[in-house]
């Protein structure tokens, strides 16, 4: 037992290790080409998992060709569009104007049930409202409103407003991000004026905290800690 813990353990870092060289890619998202080797990598990885009879390293070396390869490919994609098109296809436009492009649903094997699937989930309801939607290589649609149906916004208006920054994370489960604390131009001693300011004894009472949008201290307080602050 204790040598298919160690087996299953050294071929879970392993797959992790792999995945992660990959790219940070959702499933959806991943092209054909890398689909298909995350399958068969799992499927490798299966066999010498739950036998032992198997040498480890006849598990490993199909798995790290397998990388070698996607990783070969990839760079292959990267340098080239005619090898791009044919390793992961090309978009290919669905609706036009619209207009559904039926042979050209007939052809990607796409029905008009998963296109209006995907037109709800980008908040569209009706077809008539989209310019274009392109049914993307990672099989994810892109939709092109037609311009007297794309959402107002500001420069639309003539409305100036102050930049808006990113929220900074600055304490997490009561740990400071001192790093971050530096990225927003702050220290130690503000983190300690804004914690005194609202009566908060530590930075450890707290779940999390940030600095919003608008450049203000936002925090909540860990529910062991929310007791001890009402009285």
């Amino acid at each position: 037992m204790l040598i298919v813990f160690i087996r299953t353990i050294i071929l879970y870092f392993l797959i992790v290790l792999i995945m992660r060289l990959m790219g940070k890619r959702q499933i959806g998202q991943l092209q054909p080409s890398e689909l298909v080797v995350a399958l068969v990598i799992a499927d490798l990885a299966a066999i010498p998992m739950g036998n032992i009879g198997i040498p480890l390293i006849a598990g490993i070396i199909p798995i790290l060709t397998l990388f070698i390869c996607e990783a070969l490919l990839s760079y292959i994609s990267l340098k080239s569009q005619l090898a791009r098109k044919i390793i992961s296809g090309k978009p290919s436009i669905v609706i036009e104007k619209g207009k559904i492009l039926e042979n050209e649903l007939r052809k990607q094997r796409f029905n008009i049930d998963d296109l209006m699937e995907q037109l709800r989930l980008k908040n569209v309801s009706d077809v008539q409202d989209v310019e274009y939607a392109i049914l993307e290589t990672g099989g994810q649609i892109s939709i092109i409103l037609k311009t007297d149906k794309k959402p107002v916004i500001r420069e639309d208006l003539n409305i100036k407003h102050a930049y808006e920054g990113l929220p900074i994370s600055l304490i997490i489960d009561g740990h400071i991000n001192y790093q971050n604390l530096s990225i927003a131009k702050h220290d130690v001693s503000w983190l300690e004026h804004q914690l005194s300011k609202n009566n908060i004894k530590s930075a450890k009472d707290i779940l999390f905290a940030y600095i919003s949008e608008d450049n203000k201290f936002i925090f909540q307080l860990k529910d062991n800690a929310k007791g001890e602050y009402e009285k």
